[in-house]
């Protein structure tokens, strides 16, 4: 009998026995936070405003694309780096205008930066081409962004290092967390380039390429993906109205959203009145810069977001569009 004892605890300790056993007393835990948390970067999600399914891994780790947290500035005579068609984000706030390469922000997405002591996170998705800027103070205190490495609607999901919630870039909104429910305070901000960007604010300040971290700043990580029909990741909404990586400049007023592409915007003068949202907006298209910015009635710029036309439909599938 010795052998048959001997021979069950075998059967029962091997791997063929004990790797069944787990998958079946594990399973029940796929739809909880702590399953969640092991395969989502170490972020707990738990009955996010968006739908959990829709979030991935976009590859690097938490913070495996590093956010710059200490950023160096030069003036605009030292930035030799930059070249005239170079693409920037613009900035120009709290008595402060900034200028960010978005081939060093294509490497690190995520800037904590200062204006005039006002802390302000400048944002940008490589994915989606969306660069965007808010205001980082939150009831007195400073909040500080680091990139979560997943993804929604192919964009950045940022966290803040202060509650470890998860904030959707595009909405500008925490998704999941302590902080979930709550909007950031959206900041004007032009995606040009940096001839344009420079002639309209000459005492600008720019961002050192000396970031302290070894990149190949000169090239692009993404190489062909801008004009390419490829999306890396899912989305929720896709129209074919337009090529995919068509830029737009779009608005949202009153809980309305409209686009404007640039190639109905092309087919203009270059300025164009609309009415929308309660207000008449005046947008002006650069072709020679490729931007566009957008003004209120009292000629004040609005935030607007400057997209890919596949990342604006997914997140406004119900969006107003103009056509010439």
């Amino acid at each position: 009998m010795a052998w048959k004892k001997n021979f069950l605890v075998r059967a029962l300790t091997s791997r063929w026995f004990i790797y069944p056993l787990l998958m079946i007393l594990t399973y029940p835990l796929a739809e909880t936070a702590v399953y969640s948390m092991l395969r989502m970067n170490g972020f707990v999600i738990e009955m996010p405003l968006i739908p959990a399914e829709e979030i991935y891994q976009g590859g690097p780790p938490r913070d495996g694309i590093p956010s710059i947290d200490d950023p160096k500035f030069i003036t605009h005579e030292k930035a030799q780096f930059l070249k005239a068609g170079d693409r920037v984000l613009g900035v120009a706030f709290n008595g402060v205008s900034k200028a960010y390469a978005i081939r060093i922000l294509n490497y690190h997405e995520l800037v904590n930066d200062e204006f005039n002591q006002h802390p302000v996170v400048v944002s940008f998705c490589p994915l989606c081409g969306t660069g965007m800027a808010f205001d980082a103070l939150k009831d007195g205190k400073r909040l500080e962004f680091g990139v979560s490495g997943l993804l929604y609607n192919s964009d950045l999901l940022m966290y803040d290092r202060q509650s470890n919630s998860l904030w959707s870039q595009v909405e500008g909104r925490a998704i999941s967390g302590a902080e979930k429910g709550y909007s950031l305070n959206r900041l004007v901000v032009e995606h040009t380039s940096w001839k344009d960007w420079r002639a309209r604010h000459p005492n600008t300040l720019v961002l050192s390429n000396e970031t302290g971290y070894w990149r190949d700043y000169e090239n692009s990580p993404y190489p062909a993906y801008n004009n390419s029909e490829v999306i890396y990741f899912p989305v929720s909404n896709t129209d074919k109205r337009y090529h995919p990586k068509e830029i737009i400049v779009g608005v949202e007023l009153n809980g309305k959203v409209k686009a404007y592409p640039f190639a109905e915007l092309a087919k203009g003068s270059g300025v164009l009145k609309d009415v929308f949202g309660g207000q008449t907006l005046t947008i002006k298209y650069n072709a020679a810069a490729r931007s566009a910015s957008v003004k209120n009635e009292k000629g004040e710029l609005i935030p607007s977001l400057t997209a890919f036309w596949f990342a604006w439909i997914a997140f406004h599938p119900a969006t107003n569009v103009y056509q010439f």
